[in-house]
């Protein structure tokens, strides 16, 4: 719930830089077709997921919930805008500290966590854009690609340290979809405010003989960005 919260504040924030921005570039020349590039950051809000753990050496299955801190979003896109549709590759990363686990079963929650999990995406996108008289464009898409989920060493006190969760690395299927607005600064740059739901197929961590760990990532993103025009 906190963290619903925190991604509404940040999309209202969004929101309101965008209005202040509109009447300081009223006189901005509308993007046209061709070439581009972009970078952009912004902050990842996870939701929370559902995790499970097989321990081979005692035969047990362990379901957890973890909750997630925000994190950070970050990366770059290069596409073609054809008018109308834009296409695009999209390359980037997002990495979030894990902030709690609580054992589904009995509830108990472990304290002192300490792991987290990045994430680094390579997405192909599709984002159809609203031309109007304005410098304003909003647009919206999406996209699929995959992810290489890496979930580090997460250890918590239970009530000694424990390791929950072995390191391990694994590539799985991901899309994207969002809307946002490109501000026109002039015919070669413009500002991009957007959002992006993100998701993944879960991730089997079998880095450790004893113990697997499967895990997805589902995250809100807001994010602000710098494009280029060739």
């Amino acid at each position: 719930m906190q963290g619903g919260e925190t991604m509404k504040r940040s999309l209202i924030a969004i929101a309101a830089v965008a209005a202040l921005m509109i009447p300081a570039i009223c006189s901005a020349t509308p993007p046209v077709p061709g070439p581009y590039t972009s970078v952009f950051a912004g902050v990842s809000i996870p939701e929370n997921s559902n995790v499970t753990t097989n321990d081979f050496y005692f035969n047990n299955t362990f379901n957890d919930q973890v909750e997630f801190d925000i994190g950070a979003y970050a990366g770059g896109t290069a596409g073609f805008d054809f008018g109308l549709v834009r296409l695009e590759g999209e390359l980037s990363y997002r990495y979030s500290e894990i902030k709690s686990i609580t054992d589904t079963f009995n509830g108990f929650k472990f304290q002192n966590v300490d792991g987290n999990l990045g994430a680094l995406t390579f997405m192909a996108n599709a984002f159809v854009d609203l031309h109007n008289a304005s410098p304003v464009t909003p647009y919206f898409g999406g996209g699929v690609g995959f992810a290489v989920l890496d979930l580090s060493d997460t250890f918590a006190a239970a009530p000694s340290q424990v390791l929950l969760y072995p390191n391990g690395s694994e590539a799985v299927f991901a899309f994207q979809v969002g809307a946002g607005l490109e501000i026109a600064l002039n015919q070669m740059f413009s500002l991009d405010l957007g959002y992006r739901y993100f998701n993944t197929d879960k991730a089997n961590f079998e880095s450790n003989p004893i113990i697997s760990t499967k895990m997805d990532l589902e995250s809100h993103n807001a994010m602000v960005g710098l494009r280029m025009k060739f």
